[in-house]
């Protein structure tokens, strides 16, 4: 037997599965995604039961929706739990009505009671089930009650097909059937797939279903997909008012938070602050505390290791590789693991408290005036911790135009790799104010986001922002177990990129830095392969930096590998040029406060790392747009960085 576990995200569902399989678990990804795949034995039994990814819905908008919609009606699951937040009973109980088309057993656990009573609410969960004609079992993941009756039921043997509830128009439900005959196929679901014109079954195009379209279409004066969301909702809104009983109670403690974090007033300097504390908090209190004593314990393995290598014999090349080449490249990145940690650990209590939510909801109506839609900020926001899932996210942008805006503006958000590049130039150059001027990054990608939105809209399309619908969830403590575990996930990711695909440029690094074009070890650095290709090229950053430098060029095209690179790129090469800090004087000492700051813009805003690109390339779908896009990211951080620099050597530096 197996049972499907679906639900929208933050309904409580990974605690439930949690629950219901204790320790009977097995992790892995989906094919031929990176998203995490878990399933497991419910405990006592032999039922496998998969946790699918959190939706919204049965649209094949995102990468999640495909994956969940594929399971369901491929891999037909015998029992589909659906896991409703009571706190927000009409986004979930959207997902619930399509779930009902598909002539599966549904049973809805209806979690988060305890919160809604909170706030003078109640939901009879008889009336409900009545109204959606499947079971509905009263539950609480986080108190663990209501879960064994929730069993009970899964074991049950389904003695009726889901009742037909009443959703659409006659002339609607008039189509559904004609389609269903004029196909002969049975599932429902797929009927008002084929009706909504969903991209899924494109090939289901026949003159007599578009007509039917056209037809409706017409009498609603909407697009198909429209009538039928807003029959959903009024249906949603009609069992809500039957089953939903109301108590007399003051302002709720949500409310009450909504009133000042939501102020018309004093909303965006609260942003402002609490994008202040996250930066000053991983980049500068942390920084002090946890850079110097990482730098050491780096240099002391370093330093072992090569004291090892020697004691041994190991020949005078492999000592430099692994020592100069591998720990020195690894090690410049894992030194800002704390960093990283503090910044996870801040994004991930921002999203569990609910609090990130709003700041969708704030930005949403700054982003309109740009032509923007607040559904642009989902992939924003997931772009904190990496441009890869940020850019794939785009996917629930609806209007294609605003889509591929998106996937180019993406990669500017300052992401986790991007950060020990801004902690080291921060924190050397401007040591108690690295905080505020690495959270002034923040501030500045957005305004240039909106900028760039605002120009290319203007130049090269006719566009308004679409809807953005989004229910705020009730402001919640964070579950010390998840954010825990959040944060290591994303942690160890990183850690892994380091010991990929930083490892294999570290060498590749060492190799071009340490061979002569005629593949002689040992020669200067200036004389080195790395130094040649480097020399050709840093005309380009002068403007920038305000010297040649080699160096300085060739870690900035790194970054184009991965944006860490950079860092570990500066790490080797200040190592085999002088023995000392990289900051000290040669390789990089020609950088002051001003050029520092330019050089962390171009960093920024260039094109992003190998993975993004891949990513980008996806998504457009297009090797034309994809080069468009590169070229645009890559000559807007130039010109940037080159104004900030010109602009900050004009005025000698004094305000940096």
């Amino acid at each position: 037997m197996k049972v499907a576990l679906v639900g929208n995200q933050n309904s409580g569902k990974t605690m439930l599965f949690n629950l219901l399989t204790a320790s009977h678990q097995k992790i892995g990804n989906w094919p031929g995604v990176t998203i995490e795949k878990k399933s497991g034995k419910i405990k006592g039994t032999d039922i496998e039961l998969v946790d699918l990814p959190g939706i919204y819905s049965l649209s094949p908008y995102t990468v999640e929706e495909e994956i969940a919609r594929k399971f369901v009606l491929e891999e037909k699951p015998d029992v589909v739990i659906n896991i409703v937040d009571a706190t927000s009973t009409e986004r979930s109980l959207y997902l619930t009505t399509q779930l009902l088309e598909l002539g599966t057993k549904i049973i809805v656990a209806l979690n988060m009671t305890d919160l809604l009573e909170k706030k003078g609410l109640t939901i009879n969960e008889e009336i409900l089930s009545e109204e959606l004609g499947v079971p509905v079992i009263k539950i609480s993941a986080l108190k663990n009650t209501g879960i064994k009756e929730l069993k009970e039921e899964v074991l049950k043997k389904s003695e009726k097909e889901n009742a037909l509830i009443k959703i659409y128009h006659a002339d609607i439900e008039e189509m559904i059937h004609e389609i269903q005959e004029y196909l002969q196929i049975e599932s429902r679901f797929i009927a008002v797939k084929i009706l909504e014109n969903d991209r899924m079954y494109a090939k289901y195009q026949e003159q007599i279903i578009r007509k039917s379209r056209e037809k409706i279409e017409g009498k609603y004066e909407m697009e198909i997909e429209e009538v039928i969301a807003n029959a959903r909702y009024d249906a949603i809104v009609q069992i809500k008012q039957k089953c939903l009983i109301k108590k007399e109670t003051s302002t709720t403690f949500s409310e009450r938070l909504d009133k000042l974090f939501l102020n018309k007033w004093i909303a965006f300097p609260i942003f402002i602050l609490v994008m202040f504390l996250v930066y000053y908090l991983s980049v500068g209190v942390v920084g002090t505390f946890t850079v110097d004593f990482m730098s050491s314990l780096i240099e002391t393995v370093s330093e072992l290791t090569k004291a090892g290598l020697m004691k041994i014999g190991t020949s005078e090349w492999v000592v430099s590789l692994v020592v100069d080449g591998i720990i020195a490249g690894v090690g410049a990145i894992l030194t800002f693991i704390p960093q990283l940690i503090i910044l996870f650990l801040c994004i991930s209590i921002l999203e569990t408290t609910g609090y990130m939510s709003r700041i969708t909801f704030l930005l949403d109506r700054l982003f309109k005036r740009f032509g923007l839609s607040g559904e642009t900020l989902i992939p924003f926001i997931v772009g904190l911790g990496c441009s890869v899932p940020a850019i794939l996210s785009t996917r629930v942008i609806k209007d294609q135009k605003e889509r591929e805006l998106s996937i180019m503006l993406t990669p500017f958000i300052p992401c986790s790799a991007k950060l020990p590049i801004i902690a080291l130039f921060t924190g050397y150059f401007f040591g108690a104010r690295s905080g505020i001027v690495s959270a002034s990054l923040y501030f500045f990608a957005i305004l240039v986001i909106l900028v760039s939105a605002f120009i290319i809209q203007k130049l090269f399309m006719i566009h308004h922002g679409t809807t953005f619908i989004s229910e705020l969830p009730e402001y919640k403590m964070p579950s010390a177990r998840y954010v825990a575990k959040d944060v290591w996930d994303k942690t160890i990711e990183f850690i892994k990129r380091a010991g990929t695909i930083i490892l294999l440029c570290s060498v590749a690094i060492w190799f071009l830095l340490s061979f002569s074009w005629r593949l002689e070890y040992g020669v200067v650095v200036e004389e080195s392969i790395l130094a040649s290709i480097g020399n050709t090229l840093s005309w380009i950053f002068y403007p920038i930096l305000g010297v040649y430098s080699w160096e300085a060029t060739v870690s900035a095209v790194q970054g184009l590998i991965a944006k860490e690179q950079v860092i570990s790129s500066m790490t080797i090469i200040a190592g085999l040029s002088e023995g000392t800090s990289i900051f000290a004087q040669g390789a990089f000492g020609f950088f002051t406060a001003h050029s520092a700051y330019a050089f962390m813009i171009f960093n920024l805003f260039s094109a992003p790392c190998f993975g993004a690109i891949g990513a980008m390339g996806r998504e457009f779908g297009s090797t034309q747009k994809l080069l468009k896009a590169i070229c645009f990211q890559t000559a807007l951080a130039w010109i940037l960085a080159a104004l900030v620099y010109q602009f900050g050597t004009w005025i000698g530096g004094a305000l940096l």
